[in-house]
């Protein structure tokens, strides 16, 4: 028994696991027991916790303060703007390097034309989102 601790485990919950290496420098330098916690729920218990953080049908309709929004759009307009810069000097440089350069010549940088596309389909559905919020906001009041 070297090495064991002489304690039997009498169930199959719990089960003998080695220290960590973080337990170990805390000063833990012989085995220990983890035990798993298992708590029983009915289906009504689990769905109910199941909607606990669920986002509820008005939360789509909420808008965001038209003074965050238009900053938000001002600095998705100047990302473009240097977004589109550095594709354009892309483009020009790709027409001046040969084949096996252009397989490597995006390793470890950003790709301009991806950032650029995902930050255009974010801009536009956050404006869609604000301007059909604001219309149905209007419609009911």
């Amino acid at each position: 028994m070297s090495g064991v601790e002489p304690r039997q485990s009498t169930s199959n919950i719990g089960q003998l696991h080695k220290p960590s290496i973080q337990a170990l420098i805390h000063g833990l330098n012989r085995h220990y027991y983890s035990i798993a916690i298992d708590y029983r729920k009915n289906q009504l218990e689990e769905k109910m916790l199941l909607n606990l953080n669920k986002k509820q049908w008005s939360h789509g309709l909420a808008l965001d303060s038209f003074d965050t929004h238009c900053s938000g759009n001002q600095v998705a307009a100047t990302k473009m703007l240097k977004l589109a810069e550095s594709y354009t000097k892309s483009v020009q440089e790709e027409q001046k390097l040969t084949a096996e350069q252009l397989k490597t010549r995006h390793v470890g940088k950003q790709d301009p034309k991806r950032h650029l596309e995902s930050t255009v389909v974010e801009l536009m559905s956050n404006n869609i989102v604000q301007a059909l919020g604001t219309a149905v906001d209007e419609q009911a009041l």
